[in-house]
């Protein structure tokens, strides 16, 4: 790789970072949440908010382009696995417990990307990645799984929480071949749009009162332009020049950021393992991030 992809691909690498330091704050905004709130509708306003914003974006800058420029088959396509990804990471959470699903989910998205990014675009997976990977999965269990709670199984659950995995590192490697062809704005914009329509049935029994809420409209702001639209328009823009693989990676920023939230913003308290598993999350995203012989490269010059 050229001088100027190595600069790309490492700029990429923050882009794609950044995304999952805002997917993080999901679990602390809903928090703050009224009690009697439904996890299905907050996803469901979280896409439709986050594509109606990307899309007012897209449509500013005039980068939609013609109906018939676009690939239909591979929106439906990453708009249906975003939607499952939803569905299923919530109900695996649901089914077996918030430790084992947030494992099991976002732990096997890495090696889905990675699979699949090498099965479909040839990607090369190198030893640094495989460092970082393995590093990040290892602080995800110490850090989901605490010595003092009983570990639910639920094989089901299990089930789930590996579709969701799955699902995130499936539309991830289809943005990427969309983002071919359009901009990154236009990408995430019909993407997210589409599949909020997919879930909008859920919005059928959505209680008004609740939903009327100032704290509510808050938390759902939030989730709708920070963690949709705001980390989405981060996410494309990374994925133009990083692996599939790697991306998937550097996500597992999420639960790091996560984790930190709740001791700073709520006040929880954390454990000697879960300390650590936050390090191993940090060492193997850094091992990721900054390439060694970029840096030696620039300090040559």
């Amino acid at each position: 790789m050229s001088t100027s992809g190595q600069h790309k691909s490492g700029s990429g690498s923050w882009f794609v970072l950044g995304a999952a330091l805002l997917w993080g704050t999901t679990g602390t905004a809903q928090a703050f949440s009224p009690v009697g709130f439904d996890p299905k509708v907050i996803g469901t306003l979280r896409l439709l908010i986050g594509g109606m914003a990307l899309l007012f974006l897209a449509i500013s800058r005039k980068e939609l382009g013609r109906w018939s420029d676009w690939k239909w088959g591979l929106v439906l396509l990453s708009a249906a696995f975003t939607a499952c990804y939803q569905l299923s990471f919530f109900a695996a959470v649901a089914k077996t417990g918030v430790a084992v699903g947030t494992v099991v989910g976002i732990g096997s998205a890495p090696i889905a990307g990675g699979v699949l990014g090498r099965l479909f675009l040839g990607e090369q997976l190198n030893r640094r990645w495989l460092a970082a990977t393995l590093l990040a999965i290892c602080g995800c269990i110490l850090l989901s799984i605490t010595g003092g709670e009983t570990v639910s199984i639920d094989l089901f659950g299990i089930l789930l929480a590996i579709i969701a995995g799955v699902s995130y590192a499936t539309y991830t490697l289809v943005i990427k071949g969309l983002l071919h062809q359009h901009s990154p704005n236009a990408v995430m914009a019909v993407v997210v749009c589409v599949s909020a329509i997919m879930l909008s049935p859920a919005l059928i029994h959505c209680d008004p009162e609740w939903l009327l809420q100032p704290r509510t409209i808050g938390v759902v702001l939030h989730l709708g332009l920070a963690t949709m639209a705001m980390s989405y328009w981060l996410f494309a823009r990374g994925l133009q020049t990083v692996q599939v693989a790697t991306a998937t990676t550097l996500s597992l920023a999420e639960p790091m950021t996560a984790a930190t939230l709740g001791i700073v913003v709520l006040g929880e308290q954390l454990n000697l393992q879960a300390v650590s598993g936050i390090a191993l999350i940090f060492l193997g995203l850094a091992t990721l991030v900054f390439n060694p012989r970029r840096l030696l490269q620039r300090g040559s010059r």
